[in-house]
């Protein structure tokens, strides 16, 4: 009989208030097989736990190791030279008082002891998003321009200020054999299919590069599929997301508060998007056939990253986890369906 080829697991940065003792028991109670932890719950000693000890505890529980979230140091790393505030939530206190310079080498320092921890667990795929190498300017994404003038050409300065910044976070990872699976989102590097592609052109196709999918992330135009099949050979990773766009009302407005945005982060089940087309085409794409050969497992997780501005967090990631389990992780198909008939 056909067997799935996937298994449901669950990202663990919104989950950041609970120690990764206690996210993995709410993640095996809630039905996961695996987890990501995010990189803060592997923190613990002079810098992060060890191997043996991580390892020991998803062993001690039966769970998976699928990765590890470490989308927030790697923003951080290339958002700093802007002197953003905006990286403060993500680094020690005493390390946001120092200048730009100094934070981003924190954070490559960070980074680079944070990929042997993931070599070391035979973690080599890496789900991740870099930061705003190209500056806010472009980051908006808006048509208004003026990206360029007869003294600068911010499109180029960030292509080159993005080779120089992350040339020694590529080098570690490719020496170690790890992919950096980016998320295309708003906000950050490449916010799109053809910005993800861009990064891979200017790094001479640096092979580290990878994707990590999110169909949560495609409601400015660009749809989920045309987005993946745009970077196909690069999805190493993915999380399962939805949402739902409030009609009537601006997608981009300054208001913090989420239940007043248009477009929502919702539970799996109810949003705006088929999340069996979207596990269709990660199947499509190849992307679980890639993630067991490089990880060696049987199966591939599909990560549950599910929030709502209405529903408690607890219980909405748990419904998104039986929900996949239930639903996402089906027996692939071994031919066409046309084989039998006439038979």
């Amino acid at each position: 009989m056909p067997q799935p080829c996937f298994h449901p697991s669950i990202e663990g940065a919104q989950h950041g208030a609970k120690s990764l003792t206690d996210f993995l028991d709410y993640a095996k109670r809630s039905g996961a097989a695996g987890a990501q932890p995010s990189n803060y719950m592997l923190q613990g000693g002079k810098l992060f736990r060890s191997a043996k000890e991580i390892r020991q505890i998803f062993e001690e529980r039966g769970m998976k190791l699928d990765g590890v979230s470490c989308h927030c140091p790697f923003w951080v790393h290339t958002t700093a030279w802007t002197g953003s505030p905006s990286i403060r939530p993500f680094i020690p206190a005493d390390v946001a008082k120092k200048s730009s310079a100094e934070i981003e080498k924190w954070a490559e320092n960070y980074l680079l002891k944070l990929m042997d921890l993931c070599a070391e667990l035979g973690v080599k795929i890496v789900p991740m998003f870099w930061g705003v190498a190209f500056g806010w300017e472009l980051a908006t994404g808006y048509p208004w321009g003026f990206w360029k003038g007869s003294d600068y050409d911010l499109i180029k300065e960030g292509q080159e200020r993005f080779v120089k910044k992350t040339s020694k976070l590529r080098q570690k990872a490719n020496a170690l054999g790890l992919k950096l699976a980016h998320e295309i989102h708003p906000g950050t590097a490449a916010m799109c299919a053809d910005d993800f592609n861009m990064l891979v052109e200017v790094c001479d196709g640096d092979k580290c590069l990878g994707v990590n999918a999110d169909p949560s992330h495609c409601w400015e135009g660009e749809d989920w599929e045309t987005r993946f099949l745009k970077v196909a050979p690069r999805i190493y990773a993915c999380h399962v997301k939805n949402f739902t766009i409030r009609q009537n009302l601006p997608l981009r407005m300054m208001d913090p508060s989420w239940q007043k945005r248009a477009m929502q982060f919702v539970d799996i089940p109810t949003g705006d998007l088929n999340m069996t087309r979207y596990v269709e085409l990660l199947i499509h794409v190849g992307y679980p056939q890639r993630y067991r050969e490089i990880m060696g497992t049987a199966t591939a997780p599909l990560i549950v990253e599910a929030e709502s501005a209405y529903r408690d967090l607890d219980e909405t990631s748990a419904n998104g986890i039986q929900y996949v389990r239930d639903n996402l992780c089906f027996p692939v198909a071994a031919g066409s369906f046309e084989e039998g008939m006439g038979a």
